[in-house]
């Protein structure tokens, strides 16, 4: 098995001295880390395949990783353009397989990224101590970032596929005998990685550019691996270090530029508006995904309108048979598309546990539900309709008339605005941005970590210290403080589902609890596959098979319940 990582050639021959190159004028592993310009490629590199891999819109990748992780298939949505499909995890038993090349390229891409990372690890390693010009403690800030990306994959691939081959070095011939190492291990391999960056990154606010990775971002991730690995006074811990530290604090005042679009706003809206993630007084950050191609060479733009939002300009006519939505007047004419909403296409439909079930209790005074956070009603647009400004009621049509599933999967549900950016569409305009925006956006914020700390509080049976963490939270978004006497890991889960949707890898925060296979049978209310047809052994992925295949020296078994398991 190649892991993805590209094999050099291998040759044979008496004359292994005739064969030696020493690469002068071409980009090799040899002379592309003799530089400190040279390893600040490297770490741009890796910035940029976390970029294109998880959180952006790259080709194979069905705009981004995390689209798929952070919501669908899972208790809080499922794919609502075509929920009886036969792709983004609508049907588990059918689609989570050793052939499906979306599993495949998740394997890949994390195997790519360590392989980067082990490669620029040795460059830096072994640099001449003379490019550093003295300054040995941005060579140990270099090596530091490149051992949090390090880390940062294996976390993704032990989350989800359990015991994974563990590669510590660069790889320079083909590989063909890898063995999965026990999860302890690779565990291990990432607290040692991340203990070293947690000392040798630099502050927040001192890194060489927004986006880059600090001492906070190293400990968050920390306190992921603890919980992963049951070391719950570990977990408390690191995230005491980035809680107490740092000058970290919730944002409870509005800040940046505002959006209120919609009438109304506060501080959660401001969190998620464009330009406000990098700003210095926000010390809620910890990393942000720079995603603006306006901001950076190589940038991405975030599919958040894409993904999220409901594809309400595919909904056709009004009651009265004219167009439902006339949308922008660009260049002469309607485009069809609300600059307010963008032209989202419905691949992450909520469920109706996170659309409605999860507010009933704080509904009118919690603000992360407010109606300019999560648009409900739609309205007509079209002042040729005498249907114009009215709210769009399916029930209005003739009955027959309109097929009940598009209009409540993929036209009209709940649009959680978080994602999106309202009338910030810079490219695209004859379409509203075409589904993407330029936001940049929150690969790890505190609100998360404070739940992080309560999750390993509730391990260690500490449920007051976990209520207080949990109503930091709460407080903040002015909902009811829970009591001590309901704190548990379903109520948790459920902060992180109202405070957290769509930016945490819910997949691997259900894997972590245990909670996986009960939660998306008790709330993912796909209406053509229930539970979208999850099956037991679906708690873990299953192994490329190619990988499989190719590892002939080697044995990767493959995960129970696959194809191919012993």
């Amino acid at each position: 098995m190649v892991l993805a990582i590209v094999p050099l050639l291998m040759i044979s021959s008496c004359d292994k001295d005739f064969l030696e190159e020493e690469p002068l004028d071409f980009l090799a592993p040899d002379n592309a880390y003799n530089s400190v310009a040279g390893i600040q490629q490297g770490i741009a590199g890796l910035h940029w395949s976390v970029r294109r891999s998880w959180f952006s819109d790259a080709s194979g990748h069905q705009d981004g990783f995390a689209i798929m992780l952070g919501s669908v298939g899972t208790d809080v949505a499922f794919h609502g353009e075509n929920p009886g499909g036969n792709r983004k995890l609508v049907n588990y038993e059918a689609e989570m397989t050793a052939e499906n090349n979306q599993f495949t390229l998740m394997w890949e891409d994390s195997y790519v990224l360590i392989q980067r990372a082990n490669t620029l690890i040795y460059g830096i390693e072994n640099s001449d101590d003379a490019i550093w010009g003295g300054n040995m403690d941005k060579k140990d800030e270099y090596l530091a970032e490149s051992k949090f990306f390090r880390a940062w994959s294996y976390y993704f691939l032990v989350s989800l596929w359990g015991d994974v081959p563990l590669v510590l070095d660069k790889i320079t011939t083909a590989k063909v005998n890898f063995e999965r190492a026990p999860k302890e291990e690779v565990f291990k391999a990432m607290e040692d990685d991340l203990i070293f960056a947690s000392s040798k990154l630099p502050l927040p606010g001192d890194m060489e550019a927004p986006g880059r990775i600090n001492q906070k971002a190293a400990w968050h991730l920390l306190t992921q691996v603890y919980l992963n690995w049951n070391k719950y006074q570990d977990a408390v811990n690191a995230a005491s270090k980035v809680i107490d530290g740092y000058g970290s604090s919730l944002m409870k005042n509005r800040f940046g530029a505002t959006n209120d679009v919609f009438g109304t706003g506060d501080v959660f809206l401001d969190l998620h508006a464009y330009g406000n993630q990098n700003l210095a007084e926000n010390t809620e950050a910890i990393w942000v995904i720079q995603n603006s191609k306006t901001e950076i060479n190589g940038g991405h733009n975030f599919p958040g309108e894409r993904g999220w939002g409901p594809a309400y300009f595919r909904m056709g006519r009004t009651p009265d048979e004219k167009p439902a939505f006339l949308g922008e007047f660009y260049n002469g004419k309607y485009t069809g598309y609300l600059d307010i909403y963008g032209r989202p296409v419905a691949w992450i439909r909520p469920t109706d546990y996170m659309a409605y079930d999860i507010w009933k209790s704080d509904w009118n005074n919690d603000i992360r539900n407010a109606e300019h956070q999560v648009i409900r009603t739609f309205y007509f647009q079209n002042p040729n309709s005498s249907f114009d400004g009215q709210v769009v009621d399916f029930s209005l049509y003739p009955a027959g008339q309109r097929d009940a599933l598009k209009d409540t999967c993929q036209y009209i549900y709940p649009y959680f605005m978080k994602h999106a950016d309202p009338k910030n569409h810079f490219t695209d305009p004859s379409r509203s941005g075409g589904g993407y925006n330029n936001k940049d956006v929150y690969a790890m914020r505190l609100a998360d970590t404070y739940l992080l700390r309560a999750e390993a509080y509730i391990g260690l049976g500490q449920m007051g210290l976990a209520a207080d963490d949990i109503n930091e939270v709460r407080t903040r978004a002015n909902a009811t403080p829970v009591l001590v006497g309901d704190v548990n890991l379903d109520y948790l889960l459920d902060e992180r589902a109202r405070e957290l949707y769509g930016e945490e890898f819910r997949h691997i925060t259900l894997r972590r609890t245990g909670k996986f296979l009960e939660r998306v049978r008790k709330y993912c209310n796909n209406p053509i596959y229930p539970a979208c047809n999850v099956q037991d052994y679906n708690v873990l992925f299953p192994i490329p098979q190619k990988h499989i295949d190719l590892n002939i020296e080697g044995v990767i078994q493959q995960n129970p319940g696959y194809p191919g398991a012993g």
